[in-house]
């Protein structure tokens, strides 16, 4: 069978351009990070907390070069579950794919449970399913609409963000890197932690299929929404720290609205709390989009059941993936602890990447060409491995079972021919 394609498959519309790839890029990112893992970086840390957004940022810098360089040699819906089929074999490949769909799964459930827990705490569960539910049908609509409903968010939070800073500049700080510094493997675990903040770029590569000119676009659009993620993730997180500490930060549920009360600017706060459930249903719009893609991209070479390869024809969008991925997400927003999910995340995120970075590797023989990708390889495993330990042990458990399934479907296969 042909690679990317079924029986009764269509193509998806080429109808993303820069600034919309941009754009989803920024709404994955920019809601995650600032609102739902710089506290628990911050406690894992402790002073050290730069040393970890800076590691965090060198090793999502790796990645976003690898993830370039692959999407525009392989412009088609999957992202890195396409890249490692073709540059190292099938297996690496559908590991990827497995690891990105449970990951990102789990991240759709983390940021469905910050858009419960900022608008109404007390049934936070079922906010989150009815925020799947309404994205999940926003998405079947149409890629155009998703994108321009995620230049909306991404122009409010922004606009949030910028007012937080302000305020806090304005009140002088005179906090700062307080307590000791959480040692090496508390840098490190904060850096895997604040990495699941920056690996929304992944959306743009995702989206491969949906973008007019990739080989241009793609590769422009991935450093480009990395890079003003960097410089809002810094300048808010330093404004922060002015005013609260590291300290308090690490013990704040809500650092942002905490940051702004601390800077007498009360008023605020209920602005910074509808900026970020309006940041985490970004995040969620564009996690859902990417998750979608790749089980598309699974389905068509029968990874996955091959109906959720189907495009619909007017709307010439995988509704059958997108639905299939809502369903199960929302399951998951109506039991799931939201700590628990960000750093599972994490770790199948980490481990989607290493295989990017590894398919990199083989794009040159010129050591030049190699160093980034050797690094990224490097960051990932590293970070993944230091993450909290109930982490590590469900991801390492889901890649197995997922392994398991990939070696005995070959094997009936392998029967039957």
């Amino acid at each position: 069978m042909t690679h990317g394609a079924v029986p009764g498959a269509s193509g998806l519309r080429r109808s993303l351009g820069l600034f919309d790839a941009v754009t989803i890029g920024l709404g994955a990112m920019v809601g995650a990070g600032i609102f739902a893992a710089l506290g628990p970086a911050a406690d894992a840390a402790g002073a050290g907390l730069f040393y970890g957004l800076g590691i965090a940022g060198v090793v999502a810098y790796c990645n976003a070069t690898a993830s370039a360089r692959l999407a525009a040699l392989y412009p088609v819906a999957g992202g890195t579950y396409v890249y490692g089929r073709e540059r190292l074999g099938e297996f690496w490949g559908y590991l990827a794919g497995w690891a990105f769909v449970v990951g990102k799964t789990a991240s759709c459930a983390a940021m469905a449970l910050t858009v419960g827990a900022y608008v109404w705490p007390g049934q936070a569960h079922a906010v989150a399913v009815g925020a799947v539910v309404v994205l999940t049908a926003l998405n079947c609509l149409g890629v155009q609409k998703a994108a321009w409903a995620g230049r909306v968010i991404v122009a409010l939070v922004l606009g949030v963000l910028a007012a937080v800073v302000v305020v806090c500049a304005g009140a002088g700080g005179g906090r700062g890197l307080e307590g000791a510094s959480g040692g090496v493997g508390g840098v490190l675990q904060s850096a895997g932690l604040l990495f699941f903040a920056f690996a929304g770029y992944a959306r743009i590569a995702t989206l491969g299929e949906e973008v007019r000119d990739p080989a241009r676009t793609i590769p422009r659009a991935i450093p480009l929404a990395l890079g003003i993620t960097l410089v809002v993730y810094t300048a808010v997180a330093l404004a922060v720290v002015s005013v609260l500490g590291t300290g308090a930060l690490a013990e704040s549920a809500a650092p942002l609205v905490d940051a702004v009360r601390a800077a007498g600017a009360d008023g605020l706060a209920p602005v910074v709390r509808a900026g970020a459930a309006v940041a985490a249903l970004g995040s969620l719009l564009a996690l859902i989009l990417g998750v979608s893609r790749t089980t598309l991209a699974m389905a068509r070479d029968r990874h996955l059941p091959g109906g959720l390869a189907t495009v619909h024809p007017r709307f010439q969008v995988p509704q059958r993936a997108e639905l299939a991925v809502g369903a199960v997400v929302a399951m998951l927003a109506a039991t799931a602890d939201l700590r628990a999910a960000i750093g599972f995340s994490s770790f199948g995120v980490l481990v989607y990447y290493a295989v990017a970075n590894a398919s990199a590797w083989t794009l040159s023989s010129r050591p030049a060409a190699r160093a980034l990708p050797a690094l990224g390889l490097a960051g990932c495993l590293l970070l993944a491995g230091t993450l909290p330990v109930t982490s590590v042990v469900w991801g390492a458990v889901v890649l197995a079972v997922g392994a398991g399934v990939f070696f005995v479907r070959r094997s009936v296969v392998a029967v039957r021919k």
